[in-house]
């Protein structure tokens, strides 16, 4: 089995958790396809596009993305909720060049007017030991960017979009 490699991204958005858990809780593909500038969907496959800028060059390839769970846990004593969705994405074309990548975007508040987007998910480099190689000079970097580019939209599209 291929070592899975971690990666770890957040973002705040300036709305009230119980807004930020309900657009998620309502139709979290819609806003993923909304917020990354995704083409329409087409008969059960939400394609969504991740897009990077990496040293001067343009990369983008459109995703699909699975929610596989949504959990939530309501504030007790001492503790905040929080709501989680479980995550895999992966390149609509040609998916074995590119990376499977499984998470959790959890989101809690930070204050009665702010919540906390926070991605933790792992990946496995694609291509065996040339990916391997390939993922320590630059597919991490790669990776990295694609979810950072990929919570920053979200965060984005919700700012804009929540009343």
């Amino acid at each position: 089995m291929k070592k899975q490699l971690k990666i770890r991204f957040c973002d705040y958005v300036n709305h009230p958790y119980e807004y930020v858990r309900d657009a998620l809780k309502k139709d979290a593909l819609k806003v993923f396809q909304e917020a990354t500038k995704a083409a329409t969907s087409r008969a059960q496959t939400i394609a969504s596009e991740l897009h990077i800028d990496f040293g001067g060059i343009g990369v983008k390839t459109y995703i699909n993305i699975t929610v596989k769970n949504v959990e939530e846990k309501v504030a007790e004593a001492g503790s905040s909720p929080i709501t989680r969705l479980l995550l895999e994405w992966e390149a609509t074309a040609m998916p074995r060049l590119f990376p499977l990548m499984k998470g959790e975007l959890s989101i809690y508040p930070l204050t009665s007017t702010e919540t906390q987007l926070d991605f933790s998910g792992v990946y496995k480099p694609p291509f065996g030991p040339v990916g391997k190689t390939l993922n320590a000079i630059v597919g991490h970097r790669i990776a990295e960017v694609s979810v950072h580019s990929f919570v920053d939209d979200v965060a984005d599209y919700l700012r804009r979009t929540l009343d």
